[in-house]
């Protein structure tokens, strides 16, 4: 027995040492054998990333620059077109964020019913996303729809009732919409259908609406559009080269790859290449001309002087940027010393030549440099939460449409605020007439018409015959 033992241990021992020499780390003939086709496969391994690297590369260049074409044809078109492309961009954001809610909730309410699959009609997410176009888009463009349609009496019939009542619709629309949401509750699937609510409500609140005041913002003038587009662009490009050449020094964890010196560098190329676009793009009439109705010709104005070069004194800056700021830099420039604030006042004594609109479009490319980048931050966190590379694949070579556009989100709201608030003037256009006009009751509408005709007919502009009609028609009413 002790023989058969000792034999039986020497054969598992011999079947030991052949099993170990077939291992790759042995010594032996087999460890050469796959060391030298481990070497062989290394420049096949190279050779086939170096290929896809390459293919990578040229689709995400020709994507580009089709892009490019793209945008630089739509500019060309003017300010439907473009309008119409905001919606296209927003439609493939909305459709990529949409996408992943639904995953999200489909994979949490498994984990929880594994027996009882969530299955949610996206139907009700997109009837959300008309209404709050509906609302944002007539909003907007309110002024041109009036000019449009009063232009036509059929029209000013069938639409007059829109404008006129456009807020009302859009809640009366909103509200079908969430009696709809309560009518299809089901029973084991509440905390995924109110996720999903939530979600579909979040998804428009931060990027469909902020991405809409865009809108509002190409029809006071296309600058209006492009420079804030253009300025985020271009800090983008900056601070990847100057992080990319210089950068060593972290900025945030959400993006590891963001550097200080990458952020600063953005900030200073973004704000160098304002001043110089903001100069270029406001000698084109077709860039600074406010579009008041839905039209596709060519336009025609009178260059506001703001777009005009113009001898500045350093102290009107803060006037013509804000009386805010005026304000403030008065209240500073009194703390100082007697010294200080004289050479401060033969500082703002001095003259320089430029057009008001670049002092402007340095202070878009500020908040473009320091503030936008957060979207992109922000961006990066939700991502990393889900675990998920891109939002999509709506770009080739790019990936969705969301990730190129979280910056311009936030610098859509800020453009259109600062337009608002310390650019436009208070005036008078025709759509903007029109559709008070449109708020008024038949007989003010009336009233308003012959007071008009009697103003024109005083100026020998229409003929006195037509006062007569007037006061016809007012009998009859």
């Amino acid at each position: 027995m002790r023989r058969e033992a000792e034999s039986f241990s020497s054969l598992n021992t011999g079947q030991g040492d052949i099993d170990t020499a077939s291992e790759p780390g042995s010594p032996g003939r087999t460890d050469t054998e796959g060391e030298s086709s481990r070497q062989r496969s290394k420049p096949l391994l190279k050779r086939q990333n170096s290929r896809k690297k390459l293919r990578s590369f040229r689709i995400r260049a020709v994507s580009t620059f089709v892009l490019i074409g793209s945008f630089i044809l739509i500019i060309y078109l003017g300010h439907v077109p473009l309008m119409m492309m905001i919606f296209g961009i927003q439609l493939l954001m909305v459709k990529e964020l949409f996408s992943l809610a639904t995953a999200q909730q489909q994979q949490q309410h498994q984990h929880q019913h594994k027996r009882r699959p969530f299955k949610q009609h996206p139907g009700l997410q997109w009837y959300f996303f008309g209404v709050a176009a509906f609302f944002m888009y007539l909003r907007f463009i309110n002024r041109q729809l009036a000019t449009e349609f009063t232009s036509n009496a059929k029209l000013a019939h069938v639409f007059g009732f829109l404008l006129q009542h456009h807020s009302l619709m859009s809640y009366s629309l909103y509200i079908a919409g969430f009696v709809a949401f309560v009518l299809q509750l089901k029973k084991h699937q509440y905390i995924a259908q109110f996720g999903q609510f939530a979600w579909t409500h979040m998804i428009l609140l931060c990027v469909f609406i902020p991405s809409s005041f865009f809108v509002s913002n190409i029809f006071d003038g296309l600058i209006w559009f492009l420079l804030p587009c253009s300025l985020v662009i271009l800090n983008d490009i900056g601070a990847y080269l100057t992080g990319f050449c210089v950068g060593n020094t972290p900025l945030i964890k959400l993006s590891p790859k963001k550097t200080w010196e990458g952020f600063v560098g953005g900030l200073i190329m973004t704000v160098l290449a304002s001043w110089w676009l903001g100069e270029y793009m406001s000698r084109f009439k077709w860039m600074i001309c406010p579009r008041t109705d839905l039209s596709m010709g060519w336009l025609d104005c009178t260059p506001d002087p703001m777009y005009k070069q113009q001898l500045l004194h350093v102290s009107d800056v803060d006037h013509l940027l804000s009386p805010f700021i005026a304000e403030q830099a008065a209240f500073v420039n009194s703390l100082f010393p007697d010294n200080i604030s004289a050479w401060l006042a033969w500082l703002r004594a001095q003259t320089f030549t430029a057009r008001p609109m670049q002092l402007h479009a340095v202070m878009l490319a500020m908040f473009a440099s320091i503030i936008a980048p957060f979207g992109g931050f922000f961006a990066s966190g939700f991502k990393r939460g889900f675990k998920i590379k891109d939002f999509g694949d709506s770009i080739p070579g790019h990936g969705g449409m969301t990730d190129r556009m979280d910056c311009q989100v936030v610098m859509a709201v800020f453009s259109y605020i600062y337009v608002k608030n310390w650019v436009t003037r208070p005036s008078l256009s025709l759509g903007a007439m029109l559709a008070a006009v449109l708020q008024l009751d038949q007989q003010s509408k009336l009233a308003l018409f012959s007071s008009l005709a009697q103003s024109l007919a005083g100026d020998k502009t229409v003929p006195e015959s037509l006062l007569q009609e007037l006061s016809n028609l007012d009998r009859l009413s």
